[in-house]
């Protein structure tokens, strides 16, 4: 577009997708993947230099094949072209995205893309099953997404930016894809969240950064507070709440922005998705930003009222009534009729004044009314079925089944089921309306009004989920099963155990199960599983399929948990233009050269005459404390921080040990022999300075900032080889 200048980064905001939500309903059923490509054409008309996108591509973490191929589909369209990325990618690609392919897309020789897609995962397409893939790693191998942001070990953060530039402009990209709010709570208050920045210019970096968690406290700890994330940011990008507030709001106490574009789609009918839906375009310039809000126009327009039956004159003349069903149901109506021609109004002025195709039919809107239709003393309401009366609007609305909803003001009545169980207050369950129940409250809520005797309580929670939320059909069994285990083995170990205290033993064993799960956050899962063949003799017309069947699973027990497995390590791929760092592997016999001047406190990087340089940014807090590792742990140091590389020379004042320079002479000498053989030139050699920054110690116990620096030759923003720190051993 013309005036855009040469110094513009131009990126277009959305979250929130949610691919593939109704794709089954008759009405419905496109609505998410025509937001989607709409969103994905305003990039490629408003000319963009990248999208970025905070979580919940898809509304499934197995998307169906049809939702994949329309995301695919929108993505080739939109983003592939002739017309040159003018971002520049200067940090290791494979420190920020891992992954078979561990470059930035643009930068493929294979593929022409213009317009680079980045993206986080939310929590409806986290990573899940073997192989511990997401549907975005499906993207990524198709060189359509850049997928970012992963955090992989959920008690053990570290947020390493994507650093690009266009012109002067310097963009630090930061993401955190979706953990368990709860889990994530306490790794900032337990201090194990790394934030890594550039130590040199880092007032020139415009710090951008995208999360996927509750924005507001629904409890104590199951939401992440603004002033967690470190004041160093510029802006925040808030994916996972569903209200567009997509106008920035500055937060004083953190010196930083947040903006909220919510979602492009509807999921639930409740008042936070009833704003109109909109994108927006972040045009940064240096330091400074400007967003400009588009409205979306291919969302299906939402409406909905709340009641009072008792302060509506008309329904309070029909209260004293005996039968007053048809009065009732008639005015009703009238309110429902009336939302329908607000709804279409705002449909046809989202439009504007754009022709349309004249066999383009208006999109039949989303209603829902609320009554409270608590009758006044003497008298009475009689509400018509709701599902009877949302029918009457089949050829008016979209959701034909749910378009009114009774309830009563709220009673502190406790409650019994069938089976004589208590159930929680009504004004508990009056909260869990279909729409926006989840299981683990629902769950945690039901448990809390009764016990249970030998199943753990907090787990149970999570294994409905499980099962639920993500299809795992044998998530109920294994939580049984493998819990009765448990227990049985812990009353054979007691020696002493009778019949009259077998419930008190049960009941300790039972916390002790809960205590494990509370400090791991996930209930231990099956490592690996085999798929069984199916017996000769099996019906599966009689006996149902055989895949669906506990049997036709075998599982192996894991050593850990799910959430703190660790993917085994890959190997490391290039695409012709950087050097892939290497995951954490054995030692090599041979290590890059790397010459450090202790008289200068500087380190000297050599590389080859035919590898470009890479932006480097280094971790400089943990050098002390790292002196007291094993050598193992020194190994997995080296290569974990390929890019963020740690510096050798100890504070003034620290006293080394006196083993440290035998150490190094060995590592050295092989370094020094190559070097020459390799053809480097002195000019090549990039000088990197460390320095602790001042605000170091007055940081927050919450979050824990790593200053990091970056060369500043010519050639700093070309890839590079990685170099590795070399270690003393005691």
């Amino acid at each position: 577009m013309p005036g855009i200048g040469a110094d513009t980064i131009r990126i277009l905001v959305a979250t929130d997708n949610h691919v593939g939500y109704a794709e089954r309903d008759a009405i419905r059923g496109d609505d998410s993947w025509k937001s989607f490509h709409e969103v994905m054409c305003l990039a490629k008309e408003r000319d963009v230099d990248m999208v970025l996108l905070a979580g919940d591509l898809f509304h499934d973490n197995k998307p169906s094949r049809k939702s994949m191929f329309q995301v695919m589909r929108s993505l080739r369209i939109n983003c592939y072209g002739e017309r040159p990325c003018e971002l520049e990618m200067l940090s290791d690609g494979s420190e920020v995205f891992m992954g078979a392919f561990d470059h930035v897309n643009y930068e493929d020789p294979d593929i022409n893309v213009a317009i680079p897609v980045f993206s986080i995962h939310g929590n409806h397409d986290d990573p899940s099953g073997e192989g511990h893939l997401a549907a975005l790693d499906l993207l990524q191998a198709a060189g359509l997404v850049n997928y970012y942001g992963r955090t992989p070990e959920s008690d053990n953060v570290q947020v390493k930016p994507v650093l690009l530039q266009k012109g002067n402009t310097k963009l630090a990209l930061y993401g955190m894809s979706n953990v368990r709010d709860e889990r994530l709570f306490r790794t900032f208050t337990d201090g194990k969240v790394k934030f890594f920045q550039p130590g040199t210019q880092k007032n020139d970096w415009f710090n951008l950064m995208s999360v996927h968690q509750n924005h507001h406290a629904y409890t104590d700890t199951g939401y992440l507070p603004e002033n967690f994330l470190p004041n160093f940011l510029d802006l925040v990008i808030w994916g996972h709440e569903h209200e567009c507030l997509i106008d920035p709001k500055y937060n004083p106490e953190t010196n930083f922005q947040v903006m909220q574009p919510g979602s492009s789609i509807a999921t639930s009918l409740m008042p936070g998705e009833a704003v109109p839906k909109h994108v927006a375009i972040l045009s940064v310039i240096g330091k400074d930003f400007q967003v400009e809000t588009i409205r979306l126009k291919t969302v299906r327009p939402f409406v909905m009222r709340e009641i009072v039956l008792q302060e509506e004159k008309e329904a309070m003349k029909l209260a004293k009534k005996a039968n007053n069903r048809v009065e009732l149901t008639r005015f009703l109506t009238t309110i429902v009729n009336e939302m329908i021609e607000e709804a279409n109004d705002e449909w046809e002025a989202a439009q504007g004044d754009e022709e349309r195709d004249e066999t383009e039919e208006r999109p039949k809107p989303l209603i829902r009314l609320r009554v409270e239709y608590t009758a006044p003393e003497g008298g009475n309401f009689d509400c018509e079925n709701p599902q009877r009366f949302s029918n009457r609007f089949n050829d008016k609305v979209a959701n034909t089944s749910d378009v009114v909803q009774f309830y009563r003001k709220k009673s502190a009545a406790v409650r019994k089921s069938q089976s004589g169980a208590d159930l929680p207050d009504e004004s508990i369950l009056a909260s869990m309306a279909l729409d926006s129940v989840k299981v683990e409250k629902l769950v945690r809520e039901f448990l809390a009004a009764q016990s249970l005797t030998i199943l753990p309580q907090n787990s149970f929670g999570d294994a409905v989920n499980q099962f639920i939320d993500k299809d795992d059909k044998h998530a109920m069994e294994l939580f049984v099963s493998e819990n009765l285990v448990k227990q049985v083995e812990s009353l054979m170990n007691m020696d002493d155990v009778d019949e009259e205290n077998i419930l008190e033993a049960m009941e300790k064993e039972k916390s002790h199960l809960e205590e494990l799960f509370a400090s791991s956050g996930r209930t231990k899962r099956p490592g690996r599983a085999k798929r069984m063949a199916r017996p000769d003799m099996w019906d599966s017309g009689e006996n149902g399929p055989w895949e669906d069947q506990a049997a036709a699973t075998l599982h192996f027990d894991s050593e850990y948990s799910e959430d703190t497995l660790v993917r085994p390590a890959k190997k490391p791929t290039t695409n012709g233009k950087a050097k892939a760092a290497p995951k954490k592997t054995a030692p090599p016999a041979k290590k890059s050269a790397l010459v450090a001047k202790s008289s200068q406190g500087k380190k000297k990087v050599e590389l080859d005459e035919d590898e470009d340089e890479d932006v480097v940014m280094l971790d400089d807090d943990d050098d002390e404390e790292n002196d007291d590792y094993d050598d193992d742990d020194d190994d997995d140091d080296d290569n974990e921080n390929q890019l963020f590389v740690k510096p050798a020379p100890p504070a003034r004042g620290q006293k080394t040990a006196p083993a440290k320079a035998p150490a190094k002479a060995p590592v050295k000498a092989p370094a020094a022999k190559r070097a020459p053989a390799r053809g480097v030139a002195a000019a090549k050699q990039s000088q990197l300075s460390f320095s602790q920054p001042s605000r170091g110690a007055t940081k927050r116990a919450v979050q824990e900032i790593v200053d990091d620096e970056i060369s500043d030759d010519d050639d700093a923003f070309e890839p590079a080889p990685t170099a590795r720190s070399t270690r003393s051993r005691r």
